[in-house]
């Protein structure tokens, strides 16, 4: 299961460090943040000039992939993390079990709580996504490739944190570095 392991670190690393990427050159100021609105008035406009084609069991193609493509990155991420937990005590079985049970937990907290999590900035859930990504990728990838946590699995409660000031700190070092190369240079007497 170190493989397993291994690869799911991995695979969880290069997700959450793009999305670090993303969100430290956002916060910065060195990429335009993340404006949902209009990427869901781009979307419905696409969506409005589909041509509707009809392909049988998927009904409309242009919504089935669509929502193919949202569930599957998603789904991927839970079915990884689901294994991850059942290699690491040996029973595979329950932690798929498990994730079955988070799903549906977590479809009843969506729709319980979907009004004030709208209200949360899309550009901050990415962030911490990509810091709780990338600290579960390094967590998983390093005990796949044989490393011995202190604290096994309590590390994360210190890993999350030091990715977090990491990952903070670059967002101060690039945003100095833009006030510095976009301020005006000083004018020759």
């Amino acid at each position: 299961m170190s493989a397993l392991r291994l690869v799911i670190g991995g695979l969880l690393l290069v997700f959450g460090i793009g999305w670090v990427r993303k969100a430290v050159l956002r916060a910065s100021g060195n990429k335009p943040l993340h404006d949902e609105n209009a990427a869901y008035a781009k979307e419905v406009q696409a969506a409005r000039v589909a041509t509707g084609e009809r392909r049988p069991f998927a009904g409309d193609w242009y919504a089935f992939t669509l929502s193919f493509k949202g569930v599957l990155l998603e789904g991927l991420e839970v079915v990884f993390i689901a294994l991850t937990f059942g290699s690491n005590q040996h029973n595979i079985p329950l932690a798929a079990l498990g994730a079955l049970a988070a799903v549906v937990v977590v479809t009843v907290a969506g729709l319980a709580v979907r009004a004030p999590l709208s209200r949360v900035p899309e550009n901050t859930m990415k962030f911490a996504v990509g810091i709780m990504l990338t600290s579960f990728g390094l967590f998983w990838g390093a005990e796949g490739a044989g490393a011995q946590w202190p604290g096994s699995d309590a590390a994360l409660v210190v890993i999350i944190p030091v990715v977090l000031v990491v990952a903070l700190a670059f967002v101060a070092v690039f945003r100095r570095a833009k006030t510095v190369r976009d301020s005006p240079a000083p004018a020759l007497s």
